[in-house]
């Protein structure tokens, strides 16, 4: 079954059991939420849509977006990301992944953000999911 790593350089810290899922943060500057949809396919984390709910320091709307319920709506053409790279650290705060209507912050497979680990990848990953979402 088809799903959710999350570790860095090959190494797997947690897998998740989803195909779908919402990456959450919010801008460090800006106090802005950032929203991206991804579905997880054989070829990688597959980027569907991105909303955000202001612009400001370095978060220009992309063009061709759509104010809709509040939020900037757009979709931007990537090739499939594996792995796609989340930088992570204390001062930032932490990234939440949301599945199936709940959310969670990455501390609760992770561990809090740590400046001695500043990074994390997730990627699709084919096999048993040891921590449910």
């Amino acid at each position: 079954m088809i799903g959710l790593c999350l570790g860095l350089a090959g190494s797997v810290w947690a897998t998740l059991p989803v195909t779908e899922f919402t990456l959450a943060w919010q801008h460090t500057v800006e106090k802005v939420r950032w929203e991206e949809d991804y579905r997880i396919t054989p070829q990688g984390l597959e980027l569907r849509e991105a909303r955000v709910r202001g612009s400001g320091a370095g978060m220009d709307i992309p063009d061709g977006a759509v104010l809709r319920d509040g939020a900037w709506h757009y979709r931007r053409p990537l090739p499939p990301l594996n792995p796609l790279r989340l930088g992570r650290t204390p001062e930032a705060g932490d990234y939440q992944l949301c599945s199936n209507g709940r959310c969670r912050e990455l501390a609760e497979w992770l561990g809090p953000p740590d400046a001695d680990q500043p990074m994390v990848e997730l990627w699709a990953c084919e096999g048993r999911h040891t921590a449910p979402l």
